[in-house]
């Protein structure tokens, strides 16, 4: 089993940046992939960034071009960098690690872009 632990949410002004930060303990060797979900008010929890151990990254359509999402395996840390963000990008972020036979999500952490 793989712990998560996300910080880095807060409030922030439309056009405003925020870091998210991921911090992975546990059997972290077998970690294949992480990602970041959002799960926005009312909606289903919806995948935002992944990034696989070769460093080989995806994002959705909503936030390509606005986040990044990086890794520091030294510190078993993954982030996720978000600049330009919208009302839109309200939602608790999720951070997940899949290790080839399950996946662990963390607590989640909360954004919030006023507008």
């Amino acid at each position: 089993q793989v712990q998560l632990v996300e910080s880095g949410g807060g409030l922030v002004q439309t056009g405003g940046s925020l870091r998210l930060s991921c911090a992975a303990s546990g059997r972290i060797s077998s970690i294949d992939h992480m990602a970041w979900y959002r799960q926005r008010p009312g909606l289903q929890r919806e995948l935002v960034a992944s990034i696989t151990r070769h460093d080989d990254t995806y994002y959705s359509e909503a936030v390509k071009g606005r986040f990044t999402i990086s890794r520091d395996i030294a510190k078993n840390t993954v982030y996720l960098q978000m600049i330009s963000l919208k009302f839109e990008d309200t939602a608790v972020y999720y951070c997940y690690a899949w290790n080839g036979g399950r996946g662990d999500y963390g607590r989640g952490t909360q954004v919030t872009v006023s507008s």
